[in-house]
C-alpha cells in the first residue's frame, strides 16, 4: 500500500496549525512531560511553573517544537481521565501558545484534543493514531493542525507483556498508511499528517530493531517520519542503564533513523541531540535552509 502521487504531501513540508515546518533539516520536539510519573525525567515536572521552565531550557537548547503531555504512556503506566490530564496541561499550553512556537499536545483523549486546538495548539500527537470515538472527529475540525499517528500494540498498562507480530515491518506500516487515510478521509488534509512507528509502544527490542532497519520503507511513503527512541529501555541491552545513562546510545539510534529519513525527533536531551545532528548533516554535505527553521503561517 502506498500513498497516491496526486495526493500527495508537498515534499518538505508539514502544515502543523499556524506553522509550515520545514522538513529540508531535521526538526527537534522537545519532551515537556506535566506528570507526575515519567520514566525518564529526574525531577518531576507536575507543576505549571516546574514544566515551563523546563521549556525554556529546551528551547534555549535549540528545540523546534515543543510536546506537552498530561499523561505518561510508559510501559505499565495507569492511565488517567481526560478531566484531570486537562487540569494538567491547561495552565501549561495556555503559557505555551504565546511564546509562538510549533505546539505539540501528547493526548490520545478526544476532549483534550479539542479543548487544545481550540486553545491555539498547533499539532496533536496521538499514541492511539485517532482510533479513540471522536478524535477523528475532533482533527477534522481544525482546518489547520497538524497529527502525528503513532503505532501501538495494545495500551499503556499491558503492552509489553507479550507483544507479538507475524511481520513487525510490514505491520506497523500496513496499520499506519491505513490510519493515515481514515485521517484523510475524514477530511485531514494528508500535509497535515505526520507517522511514528512507536518505538517501544507494544514491541519487544527485537522488533524495535527490526523496525529500525525498515525505517526506510516507512520514510519512502510520502508522509514526514517522526522518531522518539530518546533514553528508552530498548537501548540498554540488558545493562540496567537508568534513563539519563542512555544518552549517547539515544544519540547513535536517532541519527541511524535520520539517515533512513525520519525527519522529527522527539527528544529529551535536545543540546546534545542538536550537536549531533550538526555534525552529521555537515559530513554527509546536506544544504538548505538553516537548521531547524521553521515559518510561521495562518492564525496568530
Amino acid at each position: 500500500m502506498r500513498v497516491d502521487a496526486p495526493g500527495s504531501p508537498p515534499p518538505g513540508v508539514w502544515r502543523a496549525g499556524r506553522f509550515a515546518l520545514s522538513l529540508q533539516h531535521t526538526l527537534l520536539m522537545g519532551i515537556v512531560n506535566v506528570t507526575p510519573d515519567s520514566f525518564s525525567d529526574a525531577v518531576p515536572l507536575d507543576t505549571p511553573g516546574a514544566a515551563l521552565a523546563h521549556a525554556r531550557r529546551l528551547l534555549d537548547d535549540g528545540a523546534d517544537l515543543l510536546d506537552v503531555g498530561g499523561e505518561s504512556t510508559r510501559p505499565g503506566a495507569c492511565p488517567v481521565d481526560d478531566a484531570e490530564e486537562w487540569r494538567r496541561l491547561e495552565p501549561v499550553l495556555r503559557e505555551l501558545v504565546g511564546w509562538r512556537v510549533p505546539l505539540s499536545v501528547d493526548t490520545y483523549h478526544p476532549r483534550t484534543m479539542r479543548a487544545a486546538l481550540e486553545l491555539g495548539v498547533d499539532i496533536v500527537n496521538d499514541v492511539c493514531a485517532l482510533r479513540q470515538p471522536g478524535a477523528l472527529d475532533a482533527l477534522a475540525a481544525s482546518p489547520d493542525a497538524g497529527v502525528c499517528l503513532m503505532h501501538m500494540q495494545g495500551e499503556p498498562s499491558t503492552m509489553q507483556r507479550d507483544p507479538r507480530y507475524g511481520d513487525v515491518v510490514a505491520e506497523v506500516r500496513e496499520f499506519l498508511l491505513r490510519r493515515a487515510q481514515a485521517a484523510r478521509d475524514a477530511g485531514v488534509a494528508c500535509a497535515r499528517i505526520c507517522l511514528d512507528p512507536g518505538f517501544g509502544f507494544g514491541k519487544t527490542r527485537e522488533h524495535n530493531l527490526a523496525l529500525g532497519r525498515g525505517l526506510q520503507g516507512l520514510c519512502a511513503e510520502g508522509y514526514p517520519v517522526l522518531v522518539g527512541v530518546s533514553r528508552k529501555s530498548m537501548l540498554a541491552d540488558g545493562a540496567g542503564l537508568a534513563p539519563a545513562q542512555r544518552v549517547p546510545a539515544s544519540l547513535g539510534a536517532a541519527l541511524a533513523c535520520v539517515a533512513a529519513g525520519a525527519r522529527i525527533l522527539r527528544v529529551h536531551d535536545v543540546g546534545a541531540t542538536r550537536d549531533a545532528l550538526r555534525a552529521f548533516e555537515a559530513m554527509r554535505g546536506l544544504h538548505g535552509p538553516a537548521p531547524h527553521e521553521t515559518t510561521a503561517r495562518g492564525r496568530h
